[in-house]
């Protein structure tokens, strides 16, 4: 696939912003370069605006040279810079396979884009066939989630590799979950297909939602055209650091990840002994989507309560579903409480 031909003629032609710490990478004594204020604690001087420390630890966890990264203020910056650097606005459509992430919709409407809709089947699998069915010269990307939200479930292999042998145009596949599923990463993939991007975050797993970084992995034919768009400083020092900190925490997240997954599997145990749940849905996320009766009722119920959950019911495909995340001992007894006061 010729990914230069995806990318919208502006952005081929546009000479990116330079900064200072562009120009000059090496380490020095004094900086006169970028009109910082001299007086500080290291927060008077701009981040690096290529994450290199970072990146370098991401490298070794991942798998994934750095030049094949691309960091930003959480996977929502990732995914619009994907938008603005491909789709032409008033032009061009994408993608998306609903019930899913909503900001995919949001972002693509913000750029001015069509959205085309191939809803997943009942049992919340893809629909591949429809999705092949509805590219045209004008599609730049088809966007997935998988795990999928607020379904919860990982998207089968053969499905996924289907759509990668088809496609005319890039395919985007947002692991935000992925850390929670047995199912490996479509990074293993990236080397053989050009077209394929996969979008990870700090902010599940590894319980960083308020640093806000995002990542976004993919060939050298796409990760250099996203830097040429990017803020330049898009990452902060503060961001940078913390990650960097959390990142070689392995110890910490093994046992907050492993009681995560160990609640999950007491809640479903739990769920499925209340009469008003109807059906637990398989779930490779952090969170259940369940379907009961009442789904308005019970989260008014539980809010009065001071518990809150998402009610789900107005997507497609899943009314009267509640999505419940996994939170933890002490806040998922108190939720399973007041779910048995509503069976009295």
């Amino acid at each position: 696939m010729n990914i230069e031909k995806l990318i919208r003629p502006n952005v081929q032609k546009l000479k990116p912003y330079s900064s200072a710490r562009d120009d000059f990478k090496e380490k020095a004594e004094v900086y006169l370069d970028a009109n910082e204020n001299p007086f500080g604690d290291g927060l008077n001087r701009y981040p690096d605006p290529n994450q290199t420390r970072l990146k370098d630890v991401l490298s070794k966890q991942k798998g994934i040279s750095p030049d094949r990264m691309l960091l930003g203020n959480g996977s929502d910056e990732v995914l619009d810079l994907i938008f603005r650097a491909f789709c032409e606005p008033g032009k061009d459509n994408v993608i998306i396979a609903p019930p899913t992430y909503g900001m995919y919709e949001v972002l693509a409407s913000i750029n001015n884009l069509e959205v085309k809709k191939a809803y997943l089947n009942k049992d919340f699998t893809l629909n591949t066939e429809r999705i092949i069915s509805l590219i045209d010269e004008n599609t730049k990307a088809v966007f997935l989630a998988s795990p999928n939200n607020p379904t919860g479930n990982a998207f089968e292999e053969g499905a996924i590799l289907e759509l990668l042998d088809k496609l005319s145009c890039l395919l985007v596949i947002d692991e935000a979950y992925v850390d929670f599923s047995s199912k490996q990463s479509w990074i293993n993939y990236l080397e053989r297909y050009p077209q394929l991007i996969v979008t990870q975050t700090l902010s599940k797993a590894w319980g960083m939602a308020g640093i806000r970084l995002g990542m976004c992995f993919a060939s050298l034919d796409i990760i250099p055209v996203l830097n040429k768009i990017k803020p330049p400083y898009n990452v902060s020092k503060l961001t940078q650091d913390f990650a960097i900190n959390a990142l070689e925490d392995k110890g910490g997240f093994s046992k907050n990840l492993e009681v995560i997954l160990k609640e999950k599997e007491n809640l479903k145990l739990a769920f499925e002994q209340l009469s008003f749940v109807k059906k637990v849905y398989p779930s490779d996320a952090n969170f259940w989507l369940i379907k009961v009766t009442n789904a308005g009722d019970r989260y008014k119920s539980l809010l009065t309560n001071g518990v809150v959950v998402r009610d789900r019911s107005n997507e497609p495909l899943c009314e009267n579903c509640l999505r419940i995340s996994v939170g933890t001992p002490e806040e998922n007894g108190r939720l399973l409480r007041l779910f048995k006061l509503m069976e009295k």
